[in-house]
């Protein structure tokens, strides 16, 4: 894992590297059993090198407290490693470039249990592992079962925490969605 980290550092496959402060590779357990992907680092996770730091990171960590979980017993990382510009979306191309890195740290890591934080995460996994992709109102919350080389992996979709801050509403469905991810641990992992 510290070479692709030093991989990702370095790399300079899409036009993002010229804008990061810092690439954010992922932070957590190498040993996980359950690795979080979300898009794309935000303000506060280019100027650290960490994912998941800012304001959204604080509703993450809420999150995984409300289950009985810390950031150490999990792997954290983006589908994206550099930060895209005035935190917008990340496009198909940057996707594209970064997602041999997601592929390889799942790989790695090998989670039982991965949970997509946001459409575009969910996107590109539920792709991957041969799912139809819906809208993420639809099936976040969901488990999906995939069949890989080292065994079966749980796919979650939810909503990314940063929609706690924006659309507060929303707050019940991701905690009832960690509700259910905490049952899906105990039963799999």
């Amino acid at each position: 894992m510290k070479k692709l980290e030093e991989k990702i550092r370095n790399c300079k496959k899409c036009p993002l590297w010229q804008l990061r402060t810092n690439p954010v590779p992922g932070d957590g357990s190498y040993d996980a059993k359950v690795m979080f992907v979300g898009e794309a680092p935000g303000y506060w996770e280019d100027q650290q090198g960490l994912p998941f730091v800012g304001k959204a990171g604080k509703v993450l960590d809420e999150l995984l407290k409300g289950i009985g979980l810390n950031r150490r017993e999990v792997y954290i990382t983006n589908i994206v490693k550099c930060r895209p510009p005035n935190n917008r979306d990340p496009t198909e191309e940057e996707i594209k470039a970064c997602a041999p890195y997601l592929d390889a740290q799942i790989d790695i890591i090998r989670p039982r249990i991965i949970v997509t934080l946001g459409r575009f995460s969910m996107g590109y996994i539920l792709r991957k592992y041969g799912f139809q992709v819906e809208p993420i109102s639809k099936i976040h919350g969901k488990v999906f079962e995939a069949r890989t080389l080292f065994g079966k992996v749980y796919i979650v979709p939810m909503y990314h925490p940063a929609v706690a801050l924006y659309r507060p509403q929303l707050r019940k469905e991701l905690e009832e969605d960690f509700r259910k991810l905490k049952d899906l641990i105990e039963k799999v992992v």
